[in-house]
This record gives C-alpha cells, structure tokens and sequence, in this order.
C-alpha cells in the first residue's frame, strides 16, 4: 500500500505544482451527486483493506477504496451494521466516496447521521501531507474535530485516506406496519409518536400510506405494534420496501429530476407542484419536480426553516446546493484554502 500512497502524493503535488484540478473518485456510484465533476481522475480504490475491526469495540477502520459491500458483509458476520444505512447504488461503491458523500438511509433519524458515526479519519491535503484525526474510540477530544467535517465534504478538502467508524449491534427484532392517511394527517403522527418512547426506526409516507418500522427488544416492538396498530407487513416485504428507499430502487426515484428537502420534522405540509416522499418523521422530502422550479422551491424550503438540494438532473446549471448564507460562505471559503491552498480538489461540486 506504501507505493500506491507514494503514487497519490506525486500526482496531487504535481497537480498542485500546475495548478490542475483533480476530480477524486473511487467507484464513480455517485458521480452524478453535487455538481458536475471536473479533472484528471484520482482512482482511490487501489488503496482498499480494512485496517482494524474489533467488534467488541464496535469500531471498523478501512482505507478509502474498501467497498462498501465488503465492509457490510464483514460487519453482518459479527450480527453487526452501519447504523446510518448508506445507500447502496452499486457494488462499486467504496467507504471512501460513502463518508465523502455522507448519505444516510432511512434509519437516519433514530440512529444518527454518518457524521454522527466518524471517529477519526486520515487525510491527505494538497501538499500531499499525510494527516491525522481523531481516533477510533468513542470519546476523543484531541484537537478540532475535523473528521467529521471530511463527512459530506465532497473530496473538496482533501483526499480521504482512511476512516474509523463507529458500528451498532443488528436489532433483536424488526416489525414494519402500514397506515393509510393524508399527508398532514401522517406529519402529525410522526410527531406525536416523535414524542413517545416508541422504537420507530424509520418511517415513510407516500401516496397515502403512512409506513413504519419498528426496531429493538422484542417486547419493546411488540408493545408498540399493540399501541400503534395498523396493518402488520410481513418481514420479507417490509426488508425489500426499506432497501428499496435505502438504495433509491423504490419506483418514486425514477424520476428525471428529484429535489431533496431538509426541513424541521415539525413543518407542516409544503404546497409544490410535484409528487412527494416523506422520510425521517418528516425531516426529509423528496420532490419530483423540474430544476426550472428552483426559486419557488428554494424560497418555500428556505421559509419554512430548511434548504432544498437539486439531488439528481440533466441539468443542474441552478447549482446542487442551496445556496449559503455570507457568513457560512466566507467560512466554507477559509476551510477550502487551509486545507487545498491551489484548489486542485474537486474544484466546484459544492459550490
């Protein structure tokens, strides 16, 4: 692995040197997430292994080209998961292009984010300095906690070399339930159920049907299926209808254009022009709808306290990303020049 380090460090230099962009790029899963890519590639995935893994730690390191697939495969061997459910859009995803892109599945709002699950990382910057942070135990304060900000960064602060996660235990049991409601009737549930001590590990409302899922100790999800009743899934269905929203196969995602919606789960309904999938209690909306429509959409998100990202289209000439505020601009700016001085990284994906 040494000379395929020492491979990376004289092509970033010398990008660097003639001020070239890199576009660093492991399975090329996502490529169409954020804005166009733009550079010579960086391939990552020559550079693959998981470092350590001790699952009484509950704590899995791997360098950057580790697929994805080879990680979970690993982890379901221990009864162990990625609690944060990273979409899974090819077997040539890598953890690498998963921690860079920071996508969270649908067991996002009970688990946490990937953010939420980095302990350390290794990062490469534009000198081609090999950096540290972080660690791979829980409580670690040493120095800023710049790993998790590597987490949906987009390959804009630095090749990512390596990452320690943090791992959860499988539930014990799973049941998954259905309820037919109207939008706000369903916002409205999953708040007061927000509020409960009910093991709701993940949640989805579509067409107008409420879909549950319960996850923990076996009396824990049997208590709640008698309080919240509705109709019971049987388990291979609900497993094929949670990967189908993890992984994006569901029949909504076949749209040409598709917004996601960041929004305060409490928000009430929000009237666009386009067909809607709500997850995470309702802090995330999909949006089937035309990038031309991205002022209105943008201003309604941004009124009712959220932003709204431009998640795949043709074209995306509107920019990815909602745009940042003055402040949070100046910052993001500062972050890029300290870390990649030449701007060889990436260069526009974000912003």
């Amino acid at each position: 692995m040494q000379a395929i380090l020492e491979q990376f460090q004289a092509q970033i230099r010398a990008a660097t040197a003639a001020k070239t962009p890199l576009c660093l790029r492991g399975g090329g899963s996502k490529d169409w997430y954020g804005n166009a890519p733009q550079g010579a590639i960086l391939d990552t995935r020559g550079y693959t292994g998981v470092v350590a893994y001790e699952p009484t730690e509950l704590v899995i390191t791997a360098r950057c080209g580790t697929p994805l697939a080879e990680i979970e495969a690993l982890l379901a061997r221990h009864n162990q998961m990625l609690a944060f459910e990273p979409p899974r859009y090819s077997a040539d995803s890598t953890i690498g292009g998963v921690v860079a892109c920071a996508l969270s599945g649908p067991r996002r709002a009970s688990a946490g984010a990937l953010r939420d699950f980095v302990l350390g990382a290794v990062l490469m910057n534009g000198q081609g300095e090999v950096l540290r942070f972080g660690g791979q135990v829980m409580k670690n304060v040493a120095g800023y906690d710049v790993s998790r900000l590597l987490a949906g960064s987009l390959g804009a602060l630095g090749l990512i070399m390596e990452v320690s996660l943090k791992v959860l235990p499988l539930p014990v049991r799973e049941a998954s339930l259905r309820f037919e409601m109207g939008e706000i009737e369903a916002l409205a549930s999953l708040n007061d159920w927000a509020g409960q001590p009910l093991p709701i590990s993940a949640s989805c409302w579509h067409r107008g049907v409420l879909s549950l899922r319960l996850s923990g100790a076996g009396a824990a999800v049997e208590a709640a299926q008698r309080k919240l009743g509705g109709t019971a899934l049987p388990d291979a269905e609900a497993d094929a209808y949670w990967d189908s929203l993890r992984d994006q196969t569901h029949d909504f995602f076949a749209c040409a254009s598709l917004w996601r919606l960041s929004l305060p789960p409490q928000a009430s309904a929000i009237i666009l022009n386009g067909k809607q999938l709500i997850e995470w209690g309702g802090a995330q909306r999909w949006l089937a709808a035309d990038a031309g429509a991205a002022p209105q959409i943008r201003a309604s998100v941004a009124a009712a306290g959220g932003h709204a990202t431009l998640f795949r289209a043709a074209d995306k000439s509107v920019g990815a990303f909602h745009p940042l505020a003055p402040a949070l601009a100046r910052i993001n700016q500062r972050l890029y020049q300290e870390f990649d001085p030449a701007g060889i990284f990436n260069p526009g994906r974000m912003y």
